[in-house]
């Protein structure tokens, strides 16, 4: 008979004691984000049978039009954080600007504020391709008793103290890091659970696979052309695999899983390129490096980035150590 296997609130207790904080609130604050995985994820699996898919009619801060179904994901994750308690801010890629939450006791005392992605590549909803949820957490740098600032959210990537994803595809997952590796958990919808599936996740250090719009390949610096033209070349174990699915979870899940290298360079058309630092790249930057791999915006680590913006966008290149060393050596030698 096999081993019965953990739950994700068993595992968040036993692993409480690893946070440099035990105080409890992280732990409370993953399980919120557990609950709210859990209600959007019924909503992402009905979304063809009722009316919740298409456009909402309104564009978000980024000028994208929101499909109603990020509009839904927005509204529940900040409505579950806000109702437990837990966190000081909330800031949404859905939302023009930060929220501030007050504590119950009115005095401004938790502790830790949230970026969230409610629903990354929901462009990939009307298709039945698998979307995502990615969150961020740091500590306050403001003193507690006081409203949050702009300052608490505009923290470099090296001092998140826990990020993840929930990827809501054939199996729902939800993957996350407080800085002591990467586990990932399955939801058994049956019971309503997440169970830990794969645990101790390690990108290879070598992969086979490229992960890129290439039909914005005119548009590249000539260091990710040349790196492109490596990858494609018939050398050792070359020619690559090409898989771009176009929604960044599935994209840098697929990757770790199998060993890849994920790419959205800057170009002529987005001089930054257009994944937003704080709500994509610092978190799945923390995930890679606890998984034993590298993200770069090709010259640069990620998570030494100093934000400037709340919606600042940088180029990001993430995946197997080996594979983003390389592409980096071809920005370098374009320079």
């Amino acid at each position: 008979m096999s081993q019965r296997k953990q739950t994700l609130g068993e595992f968040i207790i036993e692993n409480q004691a690893s946070f440099k904080y035990t105080s409890g609130e992280l732990s409370r604050l993953i399980n919120s984000i557990r609950l709210a995985a859990k209600v959007v994820n019924h909503e992402v699996n009905k979304a063809g049978l009722v009316d919740i898919l298409g456009a909402a009619g309104d564009t978000n801060v980024q000028g994208e039009d929101q499909q109603k179904l990020d509009v839904y994901a927005n509204t529940k994750f900040i409505q579950t954080m806000t109702k437990r308690n837990i966190v000081c801010g909330i800031a949404s890629e859905e939302e023009d600007d930060f929220i501030t939450i007050n504590s119950q006791d009115e005095n401004h005392q938790n502790k830790y504020v949230v970026l969230i992605d409610p629903l990354d590549g929901s462009s990939n909803i009307d298709v039945n391709v698998s979307v995502g949820t990615i969150f961020s957490i740091y500590r306050r740098v403001t003193p507690v008793g006081t409203p949050v600032t702009i300052e608490d959210f505009l923290q470099k990537g090296n001092h998140q103290v826990a990020a993840g994803y929930i990827i809501y595809g054939t199996s729902t997952m939800l993957v996350y890091t407080t800085g002591h590796g990467v586990n990932g958990f399955t939801l058994n919808p049956a019971i309503g659970s997440f169970y830990l599936s794969h645990p101790d996740m390690q990108f290879p250090e070598d992969g086979r696979i490229y992960s890129v719009n290439e039909g914005n390949y005119i548009h590249f610096p000539k260091g990710i052309k040349d790196y492109i033209k490596y990858c494609q070349m018939e050398e050792g174990d070359r020619p690559y695999t090409s898989r771009y699915i176009g929604s960044l979870v599935s994209d840098f899940h697929r990757n770790m899983i199998k060993g890849g290298i994920y790419m959205y360079p800057k170009s002529s058309k987005a001089s930054n390129g257009k994944l937003r630092l704080l709500y994509e790249c610092n978190p799945m930057a923390f995930l890679a490096e606890q998984a034993n791999g590298k993200a770069s915006d090709g010259f640069n680590r990620i998570l030494d980035i100093q934000p400037t913006e709340l919606h600042q966008r940088v180029p990001f290149i993430c995946g197997s150590k080996n594979m983003v060393e390389k592409a980096e050596e071809f920005m370098r030698a374009a320079e």
